[in-house]
């Protein structure tokens, strides 16, 4: 996985939008809210949400850290492209995804699965 591999995964998923926060974070969003953030400058990180007990498990293994700011909310940081394969890559971002949208109204859930 890369930047523009993870961008176009990102966007192909159903209601997602971009935008650069804080001067040189990518964030995805959907519903207005973030489900994967990765750094434009730098190291390369990627950070996204789990449920809590893949935080516990991921959180302690090579090139995975507890996301700062975020590790509250069961958010991890992978610190290296080649940590998870693609497949993994793709797992780990739709099904933090699917966690943000579960957390949206029913009314908005609703708005995005009918655009």
């Amino acid at each position: 996985m890369n930047i523009e591999n993870l961008r176009a995964y990102c966007l192909s998923l159903k209601g997602v939008t971009e935008d650069v926060k804080w001067g040189h974070d990518l964030c995805f969003l959907i519903g207005g809210k973030m489900f994967c953030v990765t750094n434009l400058e730098g190291d390369p990180s990627v950070s996204f949400k789990v449920s809590d007990s893949e935080f516990d498990e991921l959180s302690v293994s090579q090139s995975i850290i507890p996301a700062p700011y975020m590790a509250r909310n069961k958010w991890v940081q992978v610190q290296s492209w080649d940590r998870l394969t693609e497949k993994e890559w793709e797992t780990y971002v739709k099904q933090s995804y699917e966690l943000i949208k579960s957390k949206l109204t029913k009314k908005l859930q609703k708005e995005i699965e009918e655009a």
